[in-house]
């Protein structure tokens, strides 16, 4: 906390200096301003970080050419603000205005292009256009190839990006390929060895409680990941404590409301394994008004989620209402799925298990 505060506090600084001495409309307060919003956006005040960094947009569109780079990296961050906020499709709006200017401005195989392409494919990722997200992957990978070394973290980091997309297309020959080779970039791999993966979480978590108010979102991340590793032990307790945690932080910060969605499922996953079906229950629909405000109707994530709440009332014996949830995963599944996905050939499955329970 004390590295940002500081930072923020000389920023400030410098600004009011430049006030005094400057022209309203001046680049340098333009740097001020964004300076500024990147610290809010790191220490997780989000709203604060779109207002310096709308600032800092205002004074570069009068002030310099409309393909200027300083103009791409504002709406570059706005986009990022937007981004962690939850907002993808303003994400999308002002990380796309970015790209065009770096596409005009910039040799093909800058790394600021580059970024551009993988920012871009992380909102399509969120938004569950996982055929978009590849697509900009691939731009982000063909740069980064020839600018980086083989063995260098950042391409094993790619690699694991192709591998969610397209394991959540249900392409799982494709996925093993791309994990394949981030694993031989890495070296090493966490998977089933979770004493290996708890030790790396703790070691993050370690850092960031050096260097970030303890209120900051990204402990929900570290915590989430810790809870998730528990769970996979089959340590149900450890994995709620964590996942309590989690919620915790989320609960009481701007933080993106996805991310609070995530770890009610955790909760609610959980303690479904548990056989604590109210509690299990009750995040579930938390869980769920939480997508059904954020994500488009015919998104794969809620089908997962009506899938599980179908299994929950399953195991309730409430079978009707599992038959209403299951029949809503299946319609998005015809929709979005390939017939032969694994999500597909389950939910299928459980609609066949609970009619004969009808």
């Amino acid at each position: 906390m004390a590295d940002y505060s500081k930072a923020l506090e000389f920023y400030e600084k410098s600004l009011q200096i430049r006030k005094t001495a400057l022209p309203a409309n001046h680049p340098d307060l333009a740097s001020s301003y964004n300076n500024i919003g990147l610290v809010y956006n790191k220490i997780g005040d989000y709203f604060k970080a779109l207002e310096f960094c709308e600032k800092s947009l205002q004074i570069r569109k009068t002030a310099v050419p409309a393909n200027h780079p300083d103009l791409a990296i504002s709406y570059n961050n706005i986009g990022q603000v937007y981004k962690n906020m939850g907002d993808y499709s303003k994400a999308l709006e002002f990380y796309e205005k970015s790209h065009k200017i770096y596409e005009k401005s910039l040799p093909s195989n800058h790394p600021h292009l580059a970024s551009s392409y993988n920012n871009i494919g992380v909102v399509y990722n969120k938004m569950g256009d996982y055929s978009k997200a590849l697509e900009f992957y691939e731009k982000y990978l063909e740069i980064t190839k020839k600018a980086l070394p083989a063995n260098h973290p950042s391409l094993a980091g790619s690699h694991l990006r192709f591998a969610t997309c397209y394991e959540k297309m249900g392409n799982y020959p494709e996925a093993l390929r791309a994990l394949q080779s981030a694993l031989q970039i890495q070296q090493k791999s966490f998977q089933e060895d979770y004493p290996k993966a708890l030790d790396y979480f703790n070691r993050c978590l370690a850092i960031d409680l050096k260097t970030l108010p303890e209120s900051h979102p990204y402990f929900g991340i570290r915590y989430t990941n810790i809870g998730d590793v528990y769970g996979l032990m089959g340590d149900y307790e450890k994995a709620l404590s964590f996942h309590q945690k989690a919620l915790a932080i989320e609960e009481n910060v701007k933080c993106n409301p996805l991310d609070c969605a995530t770890t009610y499922i955790n909760l609610d996953e959980t303690y479904r394994k548990v056989k604590e079906y109210s509690r299990a229950l009750t995040y579930f629909e938390k869980a769920l008004e939480i997508r059904q405000q954020k994500l488009p109707k015919n998104h794969p994530d809620l089908a997962v989620l009506y899938y599980n709440m179908a299994k929950l009332y399953l195991a309730t014996r409430k079978y009707s209402l599992a038959m209403k949830n299951v029949q809503q995963a299946l319609e998005i599944a015809e929709e979005k799925l390939p017939s032969n996905h694994p999500h597909f050939i389950d939910y299928k499955e459980t609609f066949e298990k609970i009619r004969k329970k009808l």
